[in-house]
């Protein structure tokens, strides 16, 4: 299609009140639900990455112009029925209510229709200042936008609900960032990435105006949320407000599952970074597991109270939920409805995580549900004990067959050695540790062996689940040091093989690897800071 075809019905601006202070300039915005503002033009914009996949579900030609692409999605040019703005939201950080937040640094171009009828906001993270933007420029490093942009469509291709990333965008100007937050700040290159999701309604859109008591405009959003995104559910009412928890509710179970699933860690899970969609939303400090480690946040600023770990991550879900259903009271006008949405948020997590670890074991039939739990906790305590790599332990897991497993006359040294290249520390494997992974691992056998299951068909089931490619922080931050110099090739071919995580692609077996020893404490290769 050509791009001046593309059709934008922008709902969402056109639904629901605007800010009438035209000022683009700090402030607290009341009984509005976003703000008008305008992208800065930037002189050179440059395009550094594209998604051809995505491209198409918009709408848009994956071979259109490069030229073209970076002026329309840097902000530097329009097109006809664009009509940026910013949302206005508040939201709990780290446990505490801040109050008004906003889009400080991402500005909506309008949402497009696409010809299957479906919508896709699009959204400029790093394009300039917003009302929303406080003491900051409202602009992104490169560093931070080759990330999101990377982690984006690798989550995509995972099975991960995640909004999607469209372009990355240089923009030929500079920006001054304190990566550290130790009073040096430094000039880093500038860059934009245009991201795609069907909504980028938040958590605190509802939290903001329950808050101010503004019920007007939190039924305005209830409303508009409802019939855009649940039509499913009926007209707006309490009872279908009831529903929309217990849905968004659902979808954030499942979400948060595949988190687990692939070793995945948001980093900031605040309430503003929540989507009513369960999608995966604002790729900050996020990190992956390379040893597995339940008490690990790849954020430097929740380094003392890891508040967001890994292992917490269900858990500050729940918080957040509670947020939203307390936001959404005063529509529903009853505790039980709420109350019920958090149940079920509980219990489908916890049918979620049991069924994802049966998948990630090949495991097809359900035990008795307390075994299970007991047997899938061991393994979790086992990988946590010693330094495993999360990631390499399930593929080679997967490689083992079970008459092995269940040979009485394998040792237990003999019974690990399928597992020796997912240890970080070989030496940590003690004979106590050894004994203990070899029971369960013949327990495994025996599971197995009951199930009469075949080798190779499990093997490939474990290989659908299981990626063999994560983005690791250290090949990000590789891909990174390279583009500061002008060479995009690794960002590229990262981009590649992330789009088949769950094949083997040997000629890229290189990034599949344990993390290097050099990378263990290097700043972007473990934990990062919230400044881009």
């Amino acid at each position: 299609m050509n791009l001046l075809d593309l059709k934008f019905d922008n709902r969402f601006s056109n639904s629901l009140p605007a800010d009438p202070n035209p000022e683009n300039r700090p402030r607290q915005v009341h009984n509005a639900a976003y703000s008008w503002a305008t992208p800065k033009a930037f002189e050179s914009p440059q395009l550094m990455a594209f998604s051809p996949e995505v491209a198409e579900l918009v709408g848009i030609n994956p071979a259109e112009d490069p030229a073209t692409l970076a002026n329309l999605f840097s902000g530097k040019q329009l097109l006809p029925g664009m009509q940026p703005y910013a949302m206005c939201y508040g939201g709990h950080q780290f446990g505490n209510w801040a109050g008004q937040l906003g889009d400080g640094r991402a500005i909506n171009l309008g949402e497009v229709v696409n010809s299957q009828g479906d919508h896709w906001a699009l959204q400029l993270k790093g394009a300039g200042a917003t009302p929303y933007s406080r003491t900051a420029d409202g602009y992104a490093a490169l560093r931070s936008s080759i990330r999101e942009f990377l982690c984006s469509e690798a989550m995509f291709h995972l099975g991960v609900p995640t909004t999607r990333a469209l372009t990355l965008v240089a923009t030929g100007e500079k920006v001054v960032r304190d990566m550290f937050y130790d009073g040096r700040p430094q000039l880093e290159i500038g860059a934009v990435v245009c991201r795609v999701a069907p909504s980028f309604i938040r958590f605190g859109q509802f939290q903001l105006p329950a808050s101010r008591g503004d019920l007007a405009l939190l039924k305005q959003f209830a409303d508009f949320t409802l019939t855009s995104h649940f039509p499913q559910l009926g007209e707006p009412c309490s009872e279908s407000y009831a529903a929309m928890f217990a849905e968004v509710c659902r979808l954030t179970a499942e979400m948060v599952a595949h988190w687990e699933r692939v070793g995945f860690v948001h980093g900031v899970m605040n309430t503003d970074n929540m989507s009513i969609l369960g999608l995966t939303i604002d790729y900050g400090p996020y990190g992956w597991l390379d040893n597995y480690d339940p008490e690990w946040t790849p954020n430097t600023t929740d380094a003392e109270r890891r508040r967001y770990r890994f292992g917490h991550q269900a858990e500050i879900a729940l918080w957040n939920l509670y947020q939203l259903g307390s936001a959404l009271y005063p529509l529903v006008e009853d505790l039980k409805p709420l109350e019920a949405g958090i149940a079920l948020y509980q219990r489908h997590h916890g049918e979620q995580r049991q069924q994802m670890m049966r998948a990630k074991l090949g495991i097809e039939t359900a035990g008795e549900t307390t075994a299970d739990s007991d047997f899938f906790d061991e393994l979790r305590q086992l990988l946590a004990a010693v330094e495993t790599d999360m990631t390499l332990f399930y593929r080679a897991l997967a490689t083992m067959d079970v008459a092995t497993l269940c040979d009485s006359k394998t040792t237990d040294e003999s019974l690990l050695q399928p597992l020796a290249d997912c240890y970080y520390r070989p030496e940590q494997l003690g004979e106590q540790y050894m004994q203990r992974m070899g029971n369960w691992l013949r327990h495994y056998g025996t599971r197995l062996q009951q199930e009469n299951s075949a080798d190779q068909p499990r093997q490939a089931r474990m290989n659908r689940v299981n990626p063999k490619y994560v983005l690791r922080n250290y090949l990000a931050q590789l891909a990174i040091d390279k583009a500061d110099q002008g060479d995009l090739s690794l960002l590229h071919e990262l981009f590649e093989v992330m789009k088949n995580p769950y094949d083997e692609q040997p000629e890229f077996d290189h990034h599949a690897g344990k993390r290097p020893d050099w990378a263990r404490q290097r700043a972007g290769c473990s934990m990062l800071s919230c400044s881009s």
